[in-house]
């Protein structure tokens, strides 16, 4: 059985250089276009596997050749992909537009994505079942995420993104809860915090999941556990792109928690990795090894 399965979305990615992110209506000139792997989900699992973790995938993908591309992808980093099924609906898209400072605004094309129902997730339940720890994001349905918390036995982390409500009862089956600053407004349904105190009490807030680790970008995060908030400073780095560094920072998280790190500690540590990949252009190639982290 694999340490980490993970239940989500696979991309791929196509990224421009703009000088600042569109406007409504406008029309700005960007850079050449650069084709990338990407998915929240593709992209965490394979940092777990750079960082030296066994990794199941469960996700869909077009019977298109970039639904090709992506498995062969996929199995290069060492990944299962015996839970990746072959459906009708093209194989998802990103497109994504990058800041001078790194920032990214991304629009999502499902496809393939939205097509992974809870029928196809009871094909892997056995190995959902038998993780030490199941991963998820909410780039594919909302019933098959639920469907996987009530599968999963081990360790459930969720990174609620893009955001949208999720039911308390999957929330009350969540160890761990992985949202940024929009994502956590989202989930309470109130404005999005300014301030760490806003974060802090909002997080807070939030019923249900063991822990709440908040990212917060270039100001790291912050932890709410046990009825008390921490900070975590993000580790010091020259933004070039941050299209991975949530999906770094997830599952580096997750590798620090399997690991027997305290909350904070793992936190630290997926600051320290995150920064290593806002520092790189592109999703999946921005993506560290542990070597280069250590």
């Amino acid at each position: 059985m694999s340490d980490v399965v993970v239940v989500g979305s696979i991309n791929v990615d196509r990224s421009v250089d703009v000088p600042v992110a569109p406007p409504r209506g406008s029309t700005l000139l960007g850079s050449d276009v650069l084709r990338g792997a990407g998915g929240k989900g593709a992209n965490q699992a394979v940092a777990l596997a750079r960082l030296g973790r066994s990794v199941a995938m469960v996700g869909a993908l077009g019977q298109d050749a970039e639904g090709d591309w992506m498995l062969s992808v996929l199995a290069d980093e060492g990944i299962d992909v015996g839970g990746v099924v072959r459906v009708s609906q093209p194989t998802g898209q990103a497109f994504i537009f990058v800041e001078p400072d790194g920032e990214s605004t991304i629009v999502v094309s499902p496809g393939a994505n939205s097509a992974l129902t809870p029928e196809y997730l009871e094909a892997s339940r056995e190995l959902v079942a038998g993780a030490r720890c199941v991963l998820l994001q909410q780039e594919i349905p909302a019933e098959t995420v639920a469907r996987a918390t009530k599968l999963a036995r081990g360790l459930v982390v969720l990174n609620p993104a893009p955001a949208r409500a999720v039911a308390p009862e999957v929330l009350g089956r969540v160890d761990v809860i992985v949202p940024n600053r929009f994502e956590l407004a989202g989930l309470l349904g109130q404005p999005v915090p300014e301030s760490l105190e806003d974060v802090a009490r909002m997080a807070l807030a939030l019923e249900g999941p063991g822990a709440v680790v908040v990212t917060l970008g270039l100001d790291g995060c912050l932890i709410a556990e046990n009825g008390a908030t921490a900070h975590v400073p993000a580790t010091p780095t020259e933004a070039v792109d941050a299209t991975a560094a949530g999906d770094t920072f997830c599952g580096s998280l997750v590798d620090a928690l399997l690991q027997g790190m305290t909350t904070h500690g793992a936190a630290a540590w997926a600051n320290r990795v995150a920064a290593v990949a806002v520092g790189r252009r592109g999703a999946q190639e921005s993506i560290p090894y542990r070597s280069e982290v250590e």
